[in-house]
């Protein structure tokens, strides 16, 4: 039986996300960050790849900055793409990493004074199977600060959607309530986070890059008028549906 057209593609992608891993920052790298109230955060970005429906190949690529604390839109830029690289679980980066790279790149050449001193990404960061997800990948490669925040449990390195969880999601009272996400290491991967007072169901985040994951809790719960982060709902693009 021939291997699959797709394993030799998969070893190279693994090795690439081996190496990009051990650049990872996983603590608070920046002042604002360590302040109670963030002070200091003027800008905050959001990013997302939305498909068209019945379409995996012709994508929306978006950026939008927020205003931090009043997270009012400074900046979006939105543009159709066609993804080149096949879908594989586990390596979503290597689809839409390049495309959101070059939005942030757009906004870096055109008007540097917004660029965004973080970077908010709809999926997720050290929680992963690796590691090493989106959030991961775009904080490396750009060099900013990210947060991974997922609107569903990725079932990964022994966490599990089960009664266990559940019982956890229904502790959760009140906004800015989490719990941990840990892995049979025992390493804290990301947590569950009650993002709002009127949504009971939590969102993941984990650390991206360049921010501790208690911090990147603290600031998704911070930039949630509702359930998602605002830098992440402002993404949504209603053509893209």
């Amino acid at each position: 039986m021939s291997a699959p057209p797709a394993e030799g593609l998969v070893e190279q992608w693994e090795s690439e996300q081996a190496r990009l891993r051990q650049q990872v920052v996983e603590e608070d790298t920046e002042d604002w960050q360590r302040s109670p109230d963030f002070s200091g955060l003027e800008r905050v970005g959001g990013v997302d790849l939305s498909f068209i429906k019945g379409d995996d190949v012709n994508a929306c690529a978006q950026l939008v900055v927020l205003s931090y604390p009043d997270l009012e839109v400074m900046y979006e830029d939105s543009q159709m793409v066609t993804l080149m690289a096949p879908y594989i679980a586990g390596f979503l980066a290597f689809r839409e990493t390049p495309f959101l790279l070059d939005a942030l790149k757009r906004l870096e050449g055109n008007q540097p004074e917004l660029l965004p001193q973080v970077v908010f990404v709809d999926g997720n960061g050290l929680f992963h199977y690796r590691e090493f997800g989106l959030a991961c990948h775009l904080g490396v490669l750009s060099g900013l600060p990210c947060v991974g925040v997922a609107k569903n449990l990725l079932q990964v390195q022994g966490v599990y959607k089960g009664e266990e969880h559940q019982s956890q999601i229904a502790a959760l009272q009140k906004g800015g309530d989490s719990f941990p996400l840990t892995a049979a290491s025992g390493k804290v991967l990301g947590k569950a986070l009650r993002s709002s007072d009127k949504s009971s169901k939590p969102v993941y985040a984990s650390v991206g890059h360049k921010i501790s994951v208690d911090t990147a809790v603290r600031l998704t719960h911070s930039c949630c008028r509702y359930r998602v982060p605002e830098p992440i709902r402002q993404t949504s693009d209603p053509k893209a549906e």
